[in-house]
């Protein structure tokens, strides 16, 4: 079976960064994507409004580097829950499970921002769109991630102009 899901949309609060009795990061927040048609009598595009959900680093990642206003573009797979309320009435509850979670926008159009390379050698690497793809298992070495963001401007202007450039 096949449950994976993509949306991007700008997140309508700020993350919220909780952690279970054992200690393990979870956080939730919500997504306001965009219809792809306008309502006929207002003549304005609708929106969704999606509770995402992300564990562990990930969700470190969100509520490090992500806040209300920011486009996020969300890789996951949907999943359906039901409950029984404090009044004893059934809910359900549909959210996004994210794996990933990458900037929509950049560091000029959003207030945060940058690509993520965690400090003192992670065994895995910031990607070139922005984005953090959660690490399996715990922190490399037996040591802690320490999320910064990477330098401020990681290009320099040539000064040499040899005439000699390969295009």
């Amino acid at each position: 079976m096949l449950n994976k899901i993509f949306l991007q949309g700008r997140l309508v609060a700020d993350p919220e960064l909780r952690h279970t009795q054992s200690g393990v990061a979870v956080t939730s927040f919500r997504i306001a994507v965009d219809r792809n048609y306008k309502d006929r009598e207002t003549g304005e595009r609708k929106a969704d409004f999606i509770n995402v959900v992300a564990w562990r680093q990930t969700g470190e990642f969100v509520s490090r580097f992500f806040s209300k206003g920011r486009i996020a573009i969300v890789e996951g797979e949907l999943q359906t829950r039901d409950y029984t309320d404090r009044d004893g009435n059934r809910r359900y509850a549909t959210e996004v499970m994210a794996s990933n979670v990458y900037f929509g926008d950049s560091r000029r159009d959003g207030d945060g921002g940058g690509g993520y390379a965690p400090q003192g050698g992670g065994s895995y690497a910031p990607q070139s769109h922005g984005g953090y793809n959660a690490p399996q298992g715990g922190p490399p070495s037996g040591g802690s991630y320490n999320a910064a963001p990477p330098a401020v401007d990681q290009f320099a202007d040539l000064t040499d102009d040899d005439g000699e450039l390969p295009f």
